[in-house]
């Protein structure tokens, strides 16, 4: 399987995943499973171990599915370093200027049907559509 290769059943599963797990996340431990929060609060917050622990799953559960050829990935090799760096800030003040990232706003906050986190996963599709479309990476 590729990454880029679309399929209604690995689509409808990986869904599954997240909502179950962001499900959990607030059933158990009370908490939004709102990624840029969590990163954020590290650094900030009292109760760091299960932060350090999801991020750390975060960066670890793909890194092995990677290494044990059950997905393949793009490689960023053909990316020029200076613009992967600036992708990665325009994404990190995206999520300050949003006051969260797509999965706190986009699976947590619209599960909620928070109208906030309605209106902010609309501006970050279109924003994402813009990208892509003006960029001309849209294939």
């Amino acid at each position: 399987m590729t990454i880029v290769n679309f399929t209604p059943l690995s689509a409808l599963a990986g869904g599954l995943l997240i909502g179950v797990a962001a499900l959990l996340l607030l059933l158990v431990g009370g908490r939004i499973a709102g990624i840029s929060g969590i990163v954020a609060g590290i650094g900030s917050q009292s109760d760091k171990g299960w932060r350090i622990a999801f991020t750390a799953g975060l960066i670890a559960v793909p890194f092995g599915v990677f290494t044990l050829n059950l997905a393949e990935a793009y490689s960023l090799q053909d990316y020029s370093p200076w613009r992967l760096l600036i992708a990665g800030l325009l994404v990190g003040i995206g999520t300050r200027l949003g006051n969260g990232c797509t999965s706190g706003h986009g699976i947590c906050g619209m599960g909620r049907l928070s109208p906030r986190s309605i209106v902010a996963t609309l501006v970050f599709m279109a924003a994402g559509i813009a990208t892509v479309t003006l960029s001309g990476l849209g294939g």
